[in-house]
């Protein structure tokens, strides 16, 4: 089996090095590589591994950072998934979501036979893997090799602490209707059953393919040696008792990720092969235009993932309750089916763009034209919002995103929801163009909206002074490595964060 690296410059001298395993999905890799690039700018040596197909991504991220390597392992052949998807978001249905994630199982010999090729040379031996939350088994394979294993998830604090408290009663909570509150301890805002689309489902169902995953994950965090958190004290501090008591070790709150590195070029061009190809993207001259049309913060910008599926009908009300608004609006349109109603093209032409192409959604929401997020509250978007200030339109579609949604609108109170009316047999029904109309309207130019704004604008500041020297995510960082690399070991261990 052949392992390859691209690698850095090397050093004579022997910095700490931290090995990276992301998951094979963008959402889950972005934060992941944005720790690279932080954990590299304080002269630690970083190992990123991935797979053939996920390679070119990376090293567009990471190309300018001298101190981040990259090993490349095989990614298996296997009879359920299409030849060559290497990635979550190329899969052609979610239902082969478990086959994909059962899949990178098959990982693990490839792994350690990286950690092996490390631990051989005393001048690379990690002092850690942080590996994804979907990739539990790493930490079998870290124990074989005395590394420890550092968790990432990729959720918010509080929105895990909330699931979690609802694992433990889901018989009594799957008895209520949709629209009964669901009041937990510690919680200031209301939940309800849409807010868990996926979790009943999975939790609901014993034989449900998802149940034995979730068991390995969790049991995997319980066995590791720590958590690593894209989010910040000044936002979540509040809940970071709670979250070690779930998942029964220490958690560093290190974010909001993108923010360590404040080159301009990096937050504006992340993701970028060509810096002037960015620079001089046509959507971000349509956004300059704009700034001088109408001035700062008018522009609504409407993006929902990668992942995220959306019906043509769906499509069609948000492209109509849009036009219905008035407001300037940057839609990236996922769908390869939804064709645009008759005529909707040169109706909004003057003051919408919709985009079928690759977006750069950090420069985006960056550019001082934005005012406004309507999203479907991934954490990730959620934090590129929030640290840039922008307030969020939540619209989730899965996953926590109901969560997240919920708690940035009605707790952390920089934000609002659109309401997705339901049918008698609460199923979830297409969301109206004239709700869609009515919300972006709150948001840009309403009261509640005027104040979700404000409230947006004080946590991105707040975010910003996180990650400054000094600031709380750049001690805590400082002290996840500081903590690593003590000479004094407990069975050849780093001291045990919980001691």
């Amino acid at each position: 089996m052949q392992i390859w690296s691209i690698m850095g410059s090397t050093s004579t001298s022997s910095p700490p090095h931290v090995v990276i395993f992301p998951f094979m999905a963008q959402g889950h890799t972005l934060p992941l590589l944005d720790l690279s690039k932080a954990l590299a700018s304080r002269g630690t040596r970083v190992t990123i591994i991935t797979t053939p197909a996920n390679a070119p991504f990376i090293l567009s991220k990471n190309s300018t950072h001298p101190t981040i390597s990259l090993s490349i392992i095989p990614f298996p052949e296997v009879e359920e998934l299409p030849e060559g998807c290497e990635n979550v978001n190329r899969l052609p249905s979610p239902d082969l979501f478990v086959p994909f994630i059962n899949a990178t199982k098959l990982l693990q010999q490839p792994f350690e036979d990286v950690l092996k090729e490390l631990c051989d040379s005393d001048s690379t031996i990690p002092i850690c893997v942080i590996s994804d939350m979907f990739l539990p088994w790493t930490v079998d394979s870290c124990c074989l090799f005395d590394i420890p294993r550092i968790v990432f998830s990729g959720m918010g604090v509080l929105p895990t602490v909330i699931e979690r408290n609802v694992s433990l009663h889901v018989p009594c909570i799957s008895s209520l209707l949709h629209s009964e509150p669901i009041n937990l301890p510690s919680v200031p805002f209301p939940l309800n059953k849409t807010d868990f689309p996926d979790h009943f489902a999975w939790r609901g169902d014993e034989k449900h393919p998802m149940l034995p995953i979730i068991s390995e994950i969790e049991q995997a965090e319980h066995n590791s040696w720590g958590y690593v958190v894209n989010s910040f004290e000044e936002l979540e501090g509040d809940h970071v008792a709670a979250f070690e008591n779930h998942i029964e070790t220490k958690a560093w709150l290190v974010g909001p990720l993108l923010l360590h590195d404040q080159s301009k070029q990096d937050l504006m061009n992340s993701g970028s092969k060509d810096v002037d190809q960015k620079q001089f993207s046509p959507y971000i001259k349509w956004l300059d235009q704009k700034m001088e049309g109408v001035g700062p913060g008018n522009v609504i910008y409407v993006a929902f993932g990668s992942q995220s599926y959306m019906t043509d009908s769906q499509m069609e009300e948000i492209a109509l309750g849009l036009e219905m608004a008035g407001q300037p609006f940057i839609w990236v349109v996922r769908s390869r089916t939804w064709v645009p109603p008759v005529g909707w093209e040169d109706r909004v032409k003057e003051r919408g763009l919709a985009i079928r192409d690759w977006v750069d959604q950090r420069g985006i929401l960056e550019h001082p034209a934005i005012g406004g997020f309507l999203t479907h509250c991934g954490w990730n978007s959620v934090l590129e919002g929030l640290s840039m200030g922008v307030p969020l339109l939540a619209w989730p579609m899965g996953a926590e995103q109901g969560l997240n949604a919920r708690y940035t609108a009605m707790g952390l109170k920089a934000g609002l929801m659109v309401l997705q009316e339901r049918d008698a047999k609460d199923d979830p029904m297409t969301v109206q163009r004239n709700v869609i109309c009515d919300s972006v309207k709150e948001l840009m130019r309403g009261d509640q909206g005027k104040k979700a704004r404000e409230r947006a604008q004080e946590l991105g500041r707040k975010a910003r002074q996180a990650v400054e020297k000094g600031g709380s995510s750049d001690k805590k960082l400082d002290e996840l490595i500081e903590c690593l690399t003590l000479k004094t070991r407990i069975q050849g261990r780093p001291a045990d964060p919980k001691g």
